[in-house]
């Protein structure tokens, strides 16, 4: 048809379940609104120079899509106002990705992604270019939304790992520190801390004190050394810890000193780096373990399906209508949730995070109306 518009759509930063869904629900309510749409690969990498192939996507070719985890456009963290030149120094390669847009003849781009994804369709959008955009993050940090795709696979993922981790801590009387994604908010961990019982949950939003930590394990394990039979205390714990946790005198754990296109650093470790200080400072045996991203990889959980197939249509609508600029946003508990469109400007710089006072209990360290 004459008005039929043509679509790209993306999928930026890291991989989650529900991405794949929310193409196939694009797809499928654009086929049915005037729109054709093709894949970009590799985020936004895919609109830079060289101009890689496109996918063109239909019906038929994402049928079975919303069955697979991770995206099948595959990712990427790139930054197209700021990418590293070959003499080290940031570059502005925007210019290219104008370009492309119009090369590929383009009425409109779709972009799944988190802060710094959609980010960058805020900037261009600012440009004039027409970009919609869908919230995808496990940490479900992002501003002006309740829900972002991947939240809900990542958490029954945390949540069976921390009980796993139950049985060889009890066996051997250990305190596991489960380590876990979450940069700036502590969501994930605070929900599959809950979920899997753990004794104590460490987030981003409250620097912890080591002494306090130290004082509630000998509140629940006592004194090593009694014999079973003199004391019906558990012999273990387990502590969920995101990794963008500090202790009140420290920093975030990294990795290494370097930065991605959008100048984070590489967290990791923290959980380590407690298990070393509670094994050298308190009488217990302490292992930790750092999920890394398979908390966010296997097939995507009935929630995310529906919200990626729901955010998907949603998106299609708004490109149909005109209603450029914004990203869908989600209201209410998914999946019985209230799809509406936000500027997409709104997000900028903005992360949400726990809400202390509501859900945070700050002596207990843990969710604020349950006592474990």
């Amino acid at each position: 048809m004459s008005d039929q518009k043509k679509v790209g759509i993306l999928t930026g930063g890291g991989d989650a379940p529900g991405l794949n869904p929310a193409i196939k629900g694009f797809v499928y309510r654009g086929s049915e609104v005037g729109i054709s749409v093709v894949g970009l690969f590799d985020g936004w990498r895919g609109l830079m120079n060289p101009l890689p192939d496109v996918l063109p996507l239909d019906r038929e070719t994402v049928r079975r899509w919303d069955r697979d985890g991770g995206t099948n456009l595959g990712s990427s963290r790139t930054n197209p106002f700021k990418q590293l030149g070959e003499d080290g120094k940031p570059q502005d390669h925007s210019a290219e990705v104008l370009e492309n847009i119009k090369t590929l003849q383009l009425d409109a781009v779709v972009a799944c992604g988190g802060e710094d994804t959609l980010g960058v369709a805020a900037k261009l959008s600012q440009l004039g270019v027409p970009v919609v955009g869908v919230p995808k993050t496990i940490d479900k940090d992002l501003a002006a939304t309740d829900y972002t795709l991947g939240f809900d696979t990542a958490l029954r993922n945390v949540s069976e790992i921390i009980e796993r981790s139950r049985t060889p801590a009890g066996s051997h009387g250990w305190v596991q520190i489960v380590e876990v994604m979450g940069r700036h908010a502590g969501h994930l961990a605070l929900w599959s801390g809950l979920a899997g019982q753990a004794h104590l949950i460490l987030i981003p939003e409250y620097p912890f004190r080591y002494e306090r930590v130290f004082r509630l394990l000998r509140d629940r394990l006592g004194e090593p050394g009694l014999s079973r039979g003199a004391s019906q205390r558990p012999r273990y714990a387990v502590i969920v810890v995101a990794e963008g946790a500090r202790a009140e005198d420290g920093e975030m754990v990294t990795i290494d000193d370097r930065h991605d296109p959008f100048g984070h650093v590489r967290l990791g470790g923290i959980g380590e780096v407690m298990s070393r200080k509670i094994m050298s400072e308190t009488p217990y045996e302490a292992r930790s373990v750092m999920l890394g991203h398979p908390q966010r990889g296997g097939t995507p959980s009935p929630v995310d399906r529906i919200m990626g197939l729901m955010f998907g249509a949603r998106a299609a609508e708004a490109v149909a209508s005109g209603d450029v600029g914004t990203m869908v946003s989600a209201r209410g508990v998914a999946p019985a949730c209230e799809l509406s469109l936000v500027d997409i400007g709104s997000i900028a710089g903005k992360i949400q995070t726990v809400d202390i006072d509501r859900y945070y209990d700050t002596e207990r360290y843990h969710f604020k109306r349950i006592g474990m």
